[in-house]
């Protein structure tokens, strides 16, 4: 293709998922290009511009509306589109022929029934969006993993008329919704916009985070989290990394040199814990204090001896406590923390191996690798390399 290619770009800039996939797609065309692009500053509802006169040549799209569909199909030009609805994946709908961009709500959504969990809540509750599929998913995915494991959860029924969902008239509803729910609690919601409206309902309502009720949402969208009282916990997604995937497919349409649709997937990376879930809630307090200590000193050189001296209790009589509260040994628990942090250098740092392996506690970059391809199936180098390459599938 001799022109250069000009790519709208009908993606939100104001979540941060949708930033942190348009940094991708800028990075990829500051490799490859130079790449020309129309992108408006917005929300999901985007407006595709007059392609032919503009000179267009490929579309990224959040396709929202029928309008935003038709007026693709017009244009005729290659398309990778958003998080597809389940109906428009369907074998003969006209948007399942197109490449697609989607989130791995599942497994977001899981990883943070875990991290809840592994809080020691017991009971749990979902807010979502109505009539977002993303949101969908991860409610079912919550829902199915909590009950998984022998646990309910409460959800949120979220108006679907506009004018209900208006702040001044939703903020009273969800304070009497939150106020009702049985005490203490973890919470996951859709995205980090909703979890900060929560938190705002929260202390509305004199509800104590994250004593009484701990949130986490999902995109880690640093600042909404950070505006958030307490700031929020959140799932960080490989927005950046999808983004880049993205555009070398784009760019492989736009040369002609692939027609078959296919499906990206912005993989959950691990959870960024903030003040809104960061306690441990158990009934047994020599369990919570050895946790925390865990929690709290996992990047240090200690082991297991540390632990047992710090909660003052015989190692046998921890080991049993700890293990029938958690589920985990102590020392699974403190490679389980040492391996999350790691995973948090490698995908935002570029800091080498070996320091990572210093930097989160272990004593030997040798054994950290072992320990790290155990548990994840793949060295650390090869993971960090992941986050850009990523997983693909047909659609």
């Amino acid at each position: 293709m001799d022109q250069v290619p000009k790519v709208a770009l009908l993606i939100e800039t104001a979540r941060g998922y949708g930033r942190q996939m348009l940094r991708g797609i800028v990075k990829y065309a500051r490799l490859h290009g130079p790449w020309g692009f129309y992108v408006t500053p917005g929300d999901f509802e985007q407006a595709v511009p007059k392609m032919r006169q503009w000179g267009g040549t490929g579309i990224i799209a959040r396709i929202a509306t029928p309008r935003i569909a038709d007026a693709i199909f017009e244009s005729k030009l290659p398309t990778i589109a958003l998080d597809l609805t389940e109906e428009q994946l369907r074998p003969d709908h006209p948007l399942s022929q197109l490449s697609e961009v989607a989130s791995d709500s599942a497994s977001a959504a899981r990883m943070a029934a875990t991290h809840l969990m592994q809080r020691g809540f017991r009971q749990f509750a979902f807010v979502g969006i109505a009539d977002r599929v993303w949101s969908d998913r991860r409610e079912t995915a919550f829902v199915q993993a909590i009950k998984a494991a022998g646990f309910d959860v409460t959800v949120y029924q979220s108006p679907r008329q506009a004018a209900a969902r208006r702040w001044e008239r939703e903020h009273p509803r969800l304070i009497r919704w939150l106020e009702g729910l049985p005490k203490p609690i973890g919470v996951m919601t859709c995205n980090d916009d909703r979890g900060r409206e929560v938190l705002e309902a929260c202390q509305s309502a004199g509800i104590r985070v994250p004593e009484e009720l701990a949130v986490v949402g999902v995109d880690n969208d640093e600042l909404i989290c950070e505006l958030a009282d307490p700031p929020l916990s959140s799932v960080a997604l490989n927005a950046e990394g999808v983004g880049y995937r993205a555009a070398q497919l784009l760019d492989r349409m736009m040369r002609r040199r692939w027609r078959k649709p296919r499906r990206l997937v912005a993989e959950p990376l691990h959870v960024v814990t903030r003040r809104s879930s960061d306690i441990i809630s158990l009934d047994d307090a020599e369990v919570a204090m050895a946790l925390r200590y865990i929690h709290d000193h996992a990047i240090d050189p200690i082991q297991v001896e540390n632990v047992v001296r710090h909660v003052d209790l015989s190692r046998r009589n921890l080991e049993i406590r700890f293990q029938d509260s958690v589920g985990r040994t102590m020392h699974q628990e403190l490679q389980r923390v040492r391996l999350e942090r790691a995973k948090q250098f490698l995908t935002e740092t570029n800091i080498a191996i070996p320091e990572v392996a210093e930097a989160v506690g272990y004593r030997t970059a040798s054994y950290f690798i072992q320990v790290f391809r155990a548990s994840c199936g793949m060295t650390p180098a090869q993971y960090r390399r992941s986050l850009r390459e990523g997983p693909s599938q047909k659609a």
